[in-house]
């Protein structure tokens, strides 16, 4: 197999066939024209043809020459495009940023985080793939995005999670509600209730699912939406109730329009975090991602 050619004898024959001269070209690539020539008969050695001639001080292209001029100069475009392009990312880490998130994530922490990262990266084009934690490690594992904002994932996945906020499950329900006008659960009703959960696929899903089985309770739930904002709303009207997060719902609890009341003396806790391939190296627009999530949801979570 032949070996590739050197990119500096490639740049020393383009210079030659740009200025027809030894002496312009040595001065075009700081070299003497010694140099210049050494080059040239090493290219032509390696090629086993004759590249240049010589009429007088200038120098002329064969025809042999000429086809080589037009790889040549293809070849030399694409390595100066290339090295722009790693001059750019090294400059502002990287041109793309693709995002996974949850629904909640999507409509509560990814707003107040992309504001502030355009501002540190305006040129980052930025995608985001809504999905639940099990949708967001299948698009990890399949490099469709490089982080996700989920769920902590069971034990065994090979992702690095970096942990945001830990919060916690309670029954919302509208202000008629008998529970809410008593100010306490009643125990023996909880699995006559109706309820409108999130997901029924969901790691919140799951995660209630198992809380209340420890209780040998079961919920029916009569709705399964997969919008906060459509299940708050439907909540309020006291067609059903849900269980959710006090922080997603913070201005209607503040407003009187829902009213938190607790699962129980066990408490349902998740952790929040940034899911990314473990091992990997995270470019800078993903660690201040990752930092801006930090902040806007300590923010969000402890209601400032």
């Amino acid at each position: 197999m032949s070996q590739p050619i050197d990119a500096r004898q490639l740049r020393a024959f383009s210079s030659l066939a740009r200025t027809g001269s030894f002496t312009l070209a040595a001065r075009e690539l700081s070299l003497t024209q010694s140099a210049v020539s050494h080059s040239m008969r090493a290219l032509e050695t390696e090629l086993g043809c004759r590249l240049l001639d010589k009429m007088g001080k200038l120098v002329v292209l064969t025809e042999a020459g000429e086809g080589l001029l037009v790889h040549v100069e293809r070849i030399l475009a694409e390595m100066a495009s290339a090295r722009a392009e790693l001059e750019q990312l090294g400059k502002w880490g990287q041109r793309r940023l693709r995002i996974g998130a949850s629904t909640t994530a999507c409509q509560y922490i990814l707003p107040g985080v992309l504001r502030e990262f355009r501002e540190s990266f305006a040129n980052c084009a930025i995608s985001i793939e809504p999905g639940d934690t099990p949708e967001a490690i299948e698009s990890l594992r399949a490099g469709r995005i490089d982080l996700a904002v989920n769920l902590e994932p069971r034990s065994g996945e090979s992702l690095d999670f970096r942990p945001l906020f830990t919060d916690e499950l309670v029954f919302m329900v509208s202000p008629q509600h008998p529970w809410a006008r008593a100010r306490r659960v009643d125990r023996d009703q909880i699995a006559r209730q109706s309820y409108i959960l999130y997901g029924q696929r969901s790691y919140t899903s799951e995660m209630i699912e198992r809380y209340f089985r420890a209780d040998d309770i079961v919920l029916y739930s009569t709705m399964d939406l997969g919008n906060m904002e459509a299940i708050k709303e439907l909540v309020k009207l006291d067609l059903g109730i849900s269980i959710l997060a006090p922080w997603t719902a913070r201005q209607e609890l503040a407003g009187g329009s829902l009213v938190a009341l607790s699962l129980g003396k066990r408490k349902l806790k998740r952790r929040w975090g940034v899911l990314y391939w473990r091992g990997r190296r995270l470019s800078l627009p993903e660690e201040r991602f990752i930092t801006l999530c930090e902040r806007v949801t300590r923010e969000l979570v402890n209601g400032r």
